[in-house]
């Protein structure tokens, strides 16, 4: 009788546990990252409409010391107009940050949120004068509404010149109606 080779049952169970064992610390890693990617091109995505919406509103001719980022809505394409729902306040601020009748925000087709703010450019200094806008990557609040300091929201800005800009890239010079300084930070998951 020949003897046939192959791998035992305990060899068999062995390999299954260590499958196992990388599974459970590769996958979680993995959906992270395709989600922090994902976050990365929504955000890079809304960031342009909205500097595209700038510069219709500039070839217009609208573009005032009074221009507020309100005055955008109209040149951007949106499913849903809100002024009642939520979404995270910029990562390293722990808030909530309100869609209301003066600062509404729009549910775009990519499932983002953006928030257009009341706060006009108070002046038509092209380096330094600017607006803002809060883009929310997956529309709603993380820790089930609670106020978090690491929300995905970007804090985004548009120069009176139409430059774009985050938290993280603009200069230390930029002035607005309602432009406050403190512990604001670009989310981890943006990349320029």
């Amino acid at each position: 009788m020949q003897k046939q080779k192959g791998f035992t049952l305990a060899e068999l169970l062995i390999c299954v546990m260590i499958l196992g064992e990388i599974a459970t610390f590769a996958i979680p890693k993995i959906i992270y990252s395709q989600q922090n990617s994902r976050f990365n091109a929504v955000a890079k995505e809304d960031l342009a409409t909205v500097a595209q919406a700038y510069q219709m509103l500039q070839l217009n001719g609208a573009v005032t010391q009074n221009t507020s980022a309100k005055d955008l809505i109209t040149y951007i394409n949106y499913i849903k107009y809100d002024t009642s729902s939520s979404i995270d306040d910029a990562y390293g601020y722990a808030g909530v940050n309100s869609c209301d009748g003066s600062n509404p925000c729009t549910r775009l087709t990519n499932g983002s949120v953006i928030k257009f703010n009341a706060c006009t450019f108070s002046a038509t200094g092209p380096n330094t004068n600017v607006i803002e806008v809060y883009i929310d990557p997956d529309g709603a609040l993380t820790a089930g509404g609670a106020a978090t300091s690491d929300g995905k929201s970007v804090r985004g800005f548009i120069y009176y010149s139409g430059r774009v800009a985050t938290w993280g890239t603009i200069e230390s010079g930029a002035t607005s109606s309602c432009l406050g300084w403190s512990k604001y930070q670009d989310p981890p998951y943006l990349s320029w």
